[in-house]
């Protein structure tokens, strides 16, 4: 079996750690599965593929393009994982998604039929996004919430490990309710709470190739895409004489762009910071909006001297004041801590073309 799986959804939805448990579990467990981490960004590194890395997934990555439109990059992607014997892999794609069932599952079947088995197209959703459209409140990207779920041939219910058992029967039944084309699953990549029936599911379930009117490309797409940025730097961190909590840092860091999205009356749906040592130690950071907690998501296990840093970025904000509130942030946070800066690679980019 060649199957190769899409896994779309919102910003902070938890695509990569679900994808990192993902393809640990389901190689432990039936066959060889790998990942594809796929962001925009002009030659870079891609903060989701070094921490599959680190974390020890069969890992690749596509940066400076969105699977969309490079099937020449992605297949070869694809055909190396199979030819290592992988059964199963598993990609996201940049920012929201939309139009990726068109673009990528339609876009294969017609130029290569029956080169490869589609999987159900997937969809994750988290618990603060479900309650934000169970309460009809109105939000400048209910386009893209709706749009994204409407797509799905698998909705996937993550961090259920934050519901008790009546809240994930809710939100599961609403989700079920509202979305009837789809298959709704309730899992928590972070204690592994439904990864069997999601591997299954994965594992025998097909693409059914629907064609939902969306409004692709339409007033209301470009109108939802035009207020999205995106953000990203890499750079090395050395301090001079001494050693520092890089946990700490990397969650100043969060915190002082969380407040200068905030005073902009912007809002940052996800922003990723990770950081590691030479020696393989490594702290992960991440901002899911300007109204909730910073998630450490990893901390180091011991003090540092020097770190490489990866932060990504996308934010309902202008580009130029993006670039203006990380990048000021990365050197007013930097200072206190001593820290000499070499960077590597920084791009702000609109996501709306």
């Amino acid at each position: 079996m060649k199957k190769f799986v899409v896994f779309s959804g919102f910003l902070g939805s938890g695509k990569t750690t679900t994808m990192m448990a993902l393809t640990k579990y389901y190689t432990g467990h039936f066959a060889p599965a790998s990942m594809i981490s796929n962001d925009l960004g002009n030659g870079v590194t891609l903060a989701d593929h070094r921490l599959a890395l680190l974390s020890g997934c069969d890992a690749a990555e596509i940066t400076d393009q969105c699977i969309c439109y490079c099937h020449d990059v992605l297949t070869d992607k694809l055909d190396r994982a199979f030819a290592a014997g992988c059964e199963l892999v598993v990609s996201d794609i940049p920012g929201f998604g939309v139009g990726a069932l068109e673009h990528v599952y339609h876009g294969l079947t017609e130029e290569l039929p029956g080169v490869y088995e589609l999987g159900p197209f997937t969809v994750l959703v988290e618990p603060d996004t479900v309650e934000l459209l169970r309460s009809g409140a109105d939000s400048d990207l209910n386009y893209i919430y709706h749009t994204q779920l409407a797509e799905a041939d698998l909705i996937v219910l993550n961090k259920c490990d934050l519901l008790d058992a009546p809240q994930q029967e809710a939100d599961r039944a609403w989700l079920a309710e509202h979305y009837p084309e789809a298959q709704v699953l309730a899992i928590s990549a972070k204690t592994l709470q439904g990864m069997e029936a999601l591997s299954l599911a994965l594992k025998t379930g097909t693409a059914s190739l629907r064609r939902p009117d969306i409004g692709y490309g339409g007033a209301e797409f470009r109108a939802a895409m035009g207020k999205l940025s995106g953000y990203y730097i890499q750079y090395r961190a050395l301090v001079c004489c001494n050693d520092f909590d890089g946990t700490a840092y990397l969650e100043d860091m969060a915190k002082r762009v969380q407040a200068g999205i905030a005073a902009a009356g912007c809002e940052i749906p996800h922003m990723k910071l990770l950081a590691w040592e030479p020696e393989g130690d490594y702290g992960k950071v991440d901002l899911l909006g300007t109204s909730r907690p910073i998630e450490i998501t990893h901390a180091f296990g011991r003090p540092c001297t020097e770190l490489a840093v990866i932060l990504n970025a996308s934010a309902a904000c202008p580009g130029k004041t993006l670039d203006g509130i990380i990048t000021g942030a990365v050197e007013e946070v930097s200072r206190p801590y001593q820290l000499e800066l070499t960077i590597f690679k920084k791009d702000c980019f609109g996501m709306g073309g």
